[in-house]
């Protein structure tokens, strides 16, 4: 066994507070692939970078193409977890693993068995009208065609935190508090770019510092363990 992944997983049998933070890595490796990345025809088909799109300015300007964007690229179906997710749940229901923060939106964790689960970036899984707040099944946007509309004509939209847009108040406090208390923080499939997000590992004090990533990152130079992979091959070791 590779002695990073040896470290790794005897760290994870001595540690009895493990939170972990993941990006869209976690789920990459259950076919649900990084937005920001572009393919070869992104720039035949949008005119816009993804961040742009899926900002707030953008969504009240043009929520026709921010739809257009949202359906061929957010609408996933048939995604399953992955090993990453279930051996997090695992580990949950092992009593180890306290809470998992997480920037993705498609709920694989939840959908593996993990309970305490802080959606720092929301979820497309839930759905509300931005006028009126009246709550949607996540179909009626996920089948619509065009732009989904309330009843009270105002846009329906995912759950999630776009661009220009702050964080919730009251799942950036439970982050800080379960960081702050672990004594062993994972951090896995994000490039550490996307604030105030990244910012959290901040305000982890502990000595067991692990970044899981298959390129390097901003932080590399404070993690206390480094293991370069595919998150679920890693965690299928562990």
């Amino acid at each position: 066994m590779d002695a990073a992944i040896e470290t790794l997983k005897r760290w994870v049998a001595e540690s009895g507070n493990i939170v972990f933070f993941g990006g869209a890595g976690v789920s990459t490796e259950s076919g649900i692939p990084d937005f920001r990345s572009v393919d070869g025809l992104y720039n035949q088909k949008w005119a816009y970078p993804p961040e742009t799109i899926l900002s707030h300015s953008f969504f009240e300007r043009d929520p026709e193409e921010f739809y257009r964007f949202y359906h061929e690229k957010l609408v996933i179906h048939g995604a399953k977890p992955n090993a990453a997710h279930l051996r997090l749940a695992e580990l949950e229901r092992e009593g180890k693993l306290k809470a998992i923060l997480t920037q993705n939106i498609d709920g694989l964790h939840q959908a593996a068995g993990s309970r305490e689960v802080l959606e720092l970036h929301g979820s497309t899984h839930r759905c509300y009208c931005a006028r009126c707040g009246k709550v949607y099944p996540e179909t009626y946007i996920n089948d619509c065609e065009g732009v989904p509309k309330c009843s009270c004509g105002g846009v329906v939209r995912p759950d999630v935190v776009l661009y220009e847009e702050s964080l919730d108040e009251d799942v950036l406090r439970r982050s800080v508090m379960y960081i702050s208390r672990a004594d062993m923080l994972i951090i896995g499939g994000t490039s550490l770019a996307v604030y105030p997000a990244a910012g959290l590992i901040n305000y982890y004090r502990g000595h067991k510092l692990v970044l899981v990533n298959r390129g390097v990152t901003p932080r590399d130079g404070e993690a206390d363990l480094i293991v370069r992979g595919n998150i679920g091959q890693v965690f299928s070791q562990i």
